[in-house]
């Protein structure tokens, strides 16, 4: 199993719950479309202390599977229209369990 975490912080002038519930709502949407994606679920309520806006985070059955998932026209479509237009950084770790 391969588990994918992924840290966004927003623009500025992004930071809403509306750019945050459509995150969600569309990455969340990815389960069951995806061969091979086992888990997917978004965090965007964070503590102050938090330095990061959005969490996401997915398991997957094999490497290959996450390889598939980044460049499925799904996956692809979620990220360029509810995601990349919003976020300044992007952090991510992967890694098998």
């Amino acid at each position: 199993m391969v588990k994918h975490i992924i840290l966004w912080k927003l623009r500025p002038e992004y930071n809403n719950s509306k750019i945050k519930n459509d995150v969600k709502s569309n990455l969340e949407a990815l389960k069951g479309i995806i061969p091979g994606l086992i888990e997917i679920s978004v965090q965007t309520d964070c503590l102050e202390s938090s330095n990061a806006d959005i969490m996401l985070y997915s398991e997957f059955e094999s490497i290959s599977d996450l390889n598939s998932y980044a460049v499925h026209p799904a996956h692809v479509k979620a990220a360029d229209t509810f995601v990349r237009p919003f976020t300044e950084t992007r952090m991510c770790m992967d890694f098998e369990v």
